[in-house]
């Protein structure tokens, strides 16, 4: 997950204003599908976005909710939100049980069947590819083009550094991938066209001088001089932030330094704790991050790779459920992050991360990252300008039997696993949530 802001970068849901403007001989359109569900999927697409632009590429954003049925798209979101704070175990069941394929359902066939027809109207006839970075919309682009209904290539950009079975979408051509072990495990998953792109964030995230470094300790109201540790927690504020920034101070290792992303509520309980540096949402992350000396997440997202690019050590420390826990374990396997899984390990790690060798290694591996290749905009530019006729061929029908199972296997998760825990956690009644599918069908039929 990401917390930095752009004019062009929204993040409270609804569909992306396309771009309406071209360059002259501009180059085909490139459609980019992402989605609000905290930040990273948006802030992955609004870099591709700027950069394709930056090669004269007309691209047009969309949001996956906005193209699901009625108000389902802000449902999904919100309850998505509400598990990971309140019902943080019953996320876990969820994202573990959904490593395995589920059964179909007429309702949810139905839905899907809905999301196909929105989606490809979001692709218009000059498209020359269309860009995923949410999984939900990368399943419905794969049903899409194993029905031969949509002719351009189809490209799933991961931003996770983990691969949820769910990412992995039959009928996608190409799967970009930030390093070579998400891209393994993709390919241990089936997927088509695995390739090793090369993380993409903004240019602005970057080693800092002494001299910048130094003034943006003075901007953001911290001492010169003593280690600060930059403490994260996606744009939604989940976890228990509140505990790690008390620990992180305890430890005596660094000043702790807590974003809470849209969470004013957390923001609030931490200055009333007595944490002195609290912030909400930061619309200039690159400068706050040079400022840092080392990142402490628990989510592994986006913000992760933004603090590899700006020379950062990271630690991933009392992880969120699911996604955050193997997102974690990848980036310790791959020489990335530390994954610190005991208490106990809290200050020696961080003094290690601060001055001692693990943290130049890791440094320097963040580093790396970037040069590595063109990068994932280039490689979506190539398969735009030299799409392969044979793209267009839809596959055979076993393909479509395993995208059917694995669609409805992914709107499970989203719709009937997310209403048990719901149910149980909030005290509702099992019929609550069988009238919500009435609401489906009939949304459906309409």
């Amino acid at each position: 997950m990401s917390y930095h802001q752009d004019p062009e970068f929204p993040v409270g849901g609804g569909v992306f204003p396309r771009r309406t403007h071209r360059r002259e001989h501009a180059l085909p359109r490139i459609v980019i599908i992402s989605a609000s569900v905290g930040a990273g999927h948006d802030g992955a697409a609004h870099e591709l976005a700027r950069r394709l632009e930056a090669e004269g590429f007309t691209v047009d954003r969309h949001d996956f909710l906005d193209l699901l049925p009625a108000r389902l798209g802000k449902l999904l979101s919100g309850s998505y939100h509400r598990l990971l704070t309140w019902a943080p175990s019953g996320y876990q069941r969820i994202y573990a049980a959904t490593e395995h394929i589920g059964g179909p359902g007429p309702v949810l066939r139905a839905l899907f069947r809905v999301a196909q027809r929105r989606t490809l109207r979001a692709v218009p006839a000059d498209a020359s590819a269309v860009v995923s970075t949410y999984p939900c919309a990368s399943q419905v682009l794969g049903g899409l083009r194993l029905r031969g209904r949509l002719s351009v290539p189809a490209i799933t950009y991961l931003t996770d550094f983990s691969v949820h079975s769910l990412w992995v979408a039959p009928g996608i051509d190409t799967h970009l991938a930030a390093h070579a072990i998400p891209a393994g495990q993709a390919t241990a998953q089936g997927a088509a066209g695995v390739t090793v792109s090369g993380p993409v964030t903004a240019d602005r995230f970057a080693p800092a001088t002494p001299r910048r470094r130094s003034a943006a300790r003075a901007r953001f109201g911290l001492p010169d001089e003593a280690p600060v540790a930059l403490l994260v927690a996606g744009s939604w504020g989940v976890g228990p932030v509140e505990q790690v920034a008390a620990e992180i101070r305890a430890s005596g290792t660094a000043v702790p330094v807590v974003v809470c992303g849209h969470n004013e509520a957390l923001a609030g309980r931490l200055r009333r704790a007595g944490i002195e540096h609290v912030h909400g949402w930061v619309a200039d992350m690159p400068a706050l991050m040079s400022a840092a000396d080392v990142l402490v997440q628990n989510a592994g997202g986006l913000t992760s790779l933004e603090a590899f690019a700006s020379g950062l050590p990271v630690a991933s420390y009392r992880c969120i459920p699911g996604h955050g826990q193997t997102n974690a374990a990848a980036l310790h396997e791959a020489g990335l992050a530390t994954w610190i899984r005991e208490p106990a390990d809290l200050a020696q790690t961080l003094t290690e991360l601060l001055d001692g060798p693990l943290g130049r290694s890791q440094r320097a591996a963040g580093l790396a990252l970037y040069d590595k290749g063109p990068g994932p905009a280039a490689a979506i530019a190539a398969a735009a300008r030299h799409r392969p006729a044979a793209w267009g061929t839809p596959p055979g029908r076993r393909a479509r039997r395993r995208a059917a199972v694995v669609t409805v296997a992914m709107a499970a998760t989203l719709l009937l696993g997310i209403g048990a825990p719901l149910a149980e956690a909030y005290g509702d009644s099992p019929a609550r949530f069988g009238s919500f599918t009435h609401f489906l069908d009939g949304d459906v039929r309409r």
